[in-house]
């Protein structure tokens, strides 16, 4: 039987997250850092999601984010996961870019929407924390 989505638990992530495009035959770039880093591969492009900081002005990407991590990990059963979060943002118009791995969900959005975002995903029953050591137990 699957897991129904709750109120879940959302740390801020650090701002100043870029997200960039190259070619699919490149290599992941030096200057590519950060706490948060993850790099998605396919036949049409090399995508990276980054600090911003050190990306060459010359290089195609979309600069200005910050972001959510969802408490975890969570189930692979578990249903209506990014709804439950998309849901209100949708509703707030905070656009979000979302990443997911093995343990949980990452959602961006640009740092100028945080406080909206973080308001409407309070007020549809999400908590919001700063710091890693509230994710604990």
């Amino acid at each position: 039987m699957a897991i129904r989505a709750a109120g879940y638990t959302l740390e801020i992530l650090q701002s100043g997250l870029a997200i960039v495009k190259l070619d699919p035959d490149d290599s992941v770039p030096q200057w590519v850092k950060g706490e948060f880093v993850a790099i998605t591969k396919t036949a049409a492009e090399l995508s990276i999601v980054c600090a911003e900081e050190g990306i060459p002005d010359d290089v195609v990407a979309e600069r200005g984010w910050t972001g959510f991590r969802l408490a975890g990990p969570l189930a692979f059963d578990q249903v209506g996961v990014i709804a439950a979060i998309t849901t209100p943002l949708d509703a707030a118009e905070v656009p979000v870019f979302v990443v997911s791995t093995y343990d949980t969900d990452y959602l961006l959005i640009k740092s100028d929407h945080l406080e909206s975002a973080s308001d409407a995903l309070k007020a549809s029953g999400h908590r919001i924390v700063t710091s890693s050591s509230a994710l604990v137990g």
